[in-house]
């Protein structure tokens, strides 16, 4: 599958509206998780697929390649990390993680009719 770029033909949209080129991006095991976890900080290789729940190392190092060429992703003397652009997005898709916070718990919490059960 091609990496996704704006405005060439990805998943869902043939004329690679951004916003498209960014969802099927988003859309690829793995690649949030990725931002998720460096935004904690730098990680080396190693380090970055323990923080990744042992994400193979043949799917790391694609979705690495595929981050650092849309920008979102840098290699440095400290391994890897988020450029700007990646920060910027992570902050766009970080309230997610309280959203789904929230809608866990409204999903296992007892309801009414459970309770009669």
């Amino acid at each position: 599958m091609p990496i996704p770029i704006p405005g060439q033909a990805v998943r869902g949209s043939k004329t690679g509206k951004p916003i498209m080129a960014l969802l099927d991006l988003l859309g690829r095991t793995w690649s949030l998780g990725i931002i998720w976890q460096l935004q904690l900080g730098p990680a080396t290789f190693r380090a970055l697929q323990q923080r990744c729940e042992q994400i193979s190392p043949s799917l790391l190092n694609t979705r690495l390649k595929e981050l650092v060429t849309l920008k979102l992703v840098t290699k440095n003397a400290n391994g890897y990390a988020l450029t700007p652009q990646g920060v910027s997005l992570f902050t766009i898709i970080a309230p997610l993680g309280d959203w789904s916070n929230d809608w866990a718990r409204q999903i296992n919490a007892p309801t009414d009719s459970s309770l009669k059960e």
